[in-house]
């Protein structure tokens, strides 16, 4: 019993160890390919798409290099107003470029996430940011010798006043500089041989020379003589933003046709819940009314608070998201007068809905 206990703790050991050589490793390529021209949230987020960093690894990794290493400027504040028109934070940070700017972002269900300001990408990320969550900023340059704390202030309240949907003139300081966002392009299509002159070949000197253009041959494909091929010119993309965003789905609306949303319809909801959360234990059901994100729905849907018109919006996280229709379904009916068909039973009883 000894000898097997000793051998978990050697092999735990070993894995935490190994755990540890690769964060550093990943640590060591974002220090790498950080620059300039590209921001460490884009390349931790294309880590992430391409499975080669862990989402528990982005809040060190970001505090070792940003902090530590470069010494940037770090402000933190539950933010008061949501952003009405998103798209306007990076349209304007892309003109600061003299500094680079990271946000960091306390998402209820996805966990600390990293965004590129400046990329309008991130415009998606920040329309969902609610009343009160707590928002991270990163400002400096990378280059320890340099004196950036004046200009990193400034970045700082400036993006903070962007993001609570306050105007913002640009500072003079910060709008020289080499710290842009480049958008990403496709790698250009490999030219097919022969089709770039303008040659032709048949389907016979094809197929003696492709396996699959002899398959189709033999199996009884005819082919013409092949045309020139005009390539498309490839286009720039934004790059991803969060990996894991098609894991949660936007927020959909209910709207409250009882009269008041009252004792009765709360106790309806948590059992939809409950019931929907027995058949699906892997994925999490989030409910938000005046922009912000209600964790005990006793605490807000007293009586007549919310009323008849009012807007409850909920969203789905997890894998293999299920049953949306059904689930909005049943919370229109919770919150209608008709809640009463979910009160059937005690009021721990699991119901069969989905």
């Amino acid at each position: 019993m000894v000898e097997k206990a000793s051998f978990y703790v050697r092999l735990s050991t070993k894995e935490g160890f190994n755990a540890s050589v690769r964060h550093i490793n990943r640590t060591l390529e974002l220090l790498d390919a950080c620059g300039p021209k590209k921001n460490i949230a884009d390349e931790i987020n294309r880590l992430l798409t391409e499975k080669e960093l862990e989402a528990e690894q982005v809040q060190s990794a970001v505090n070792m290099l940003l902090v530590e290493k470069w010494g940037y400027r770090v402000e933190s504040r539950n933010i008061s107003v949501v952003a009405m028109q998103a798209d306007l934070v990076s349209e304007e940070t892309a003109k600061w470029k003299g500094i680079d700017l990271v946000i960091g972002y306390h998402h209820p269900d996805l966990g600390f996430i990293v965004l590129n300001p400046k990329n309008p990408g991130s415009a998606a990320v920040i329309s969902d940011f609610r009343k009160n969550e707590l928002i991270v900023l990163y400002a400096g340059t990378q280059d320890i010798n340099a004196t950036v704390d004046k200009n990193a202030e400034a970045a700082l309240t400036g993006l903070f006043d962007l993001l609570e949907d306050k105007n913002v003139k640009s500072p003079a300081a910060l709008l020289t500089g080499p710290w842009v966002f480049l958008s990403p392009k496709k790698a250009p299509r490999a030219k097919v041989a022969g089709l770039a002159k303008g040659k032709t070949k048949s389907v016979s000197k094809a197929a003696t020379r492709s396996p699959v253009a002899a398959a189709k041959v033999s199996a009884g494909y005819t082919q013409s003589a092949a045309a020139p091929v005009a390539l498309p010119t490839a286009a720039p993309v934004v790059a991803p933003v969060i990996p894991g965003q098609s894991k949660i789905t936007p927020l959909i609306s209910v709207i409250v046709s009882n009269e008041l949303f009252h004792n009765g319809n709360v106790e309806a909801w948590k059992r939809i819940i409950r019931s929907f959360n027995a058949k699906y234990p892997g994925l999490q059901v989030s409910i938000y009314y005046d922009g912000e994100r209600i964790i005990d729905i006793n605490t807000l849907f007293k009586w007549g608070k919310v009323k008849h018109g009012s807007c409850i919006q909920f969203r789905v996280a997890g894998e293999n998201i299920q049953d949306l229709a059904k689930l909005s379904r049943y919370f229109k009916q919770g919150a209608s007068s008709q809640y009463e068909a979910f009160l059937h039973g005690s009021p721990d009883t699991v119901m069969n809905l989905f």
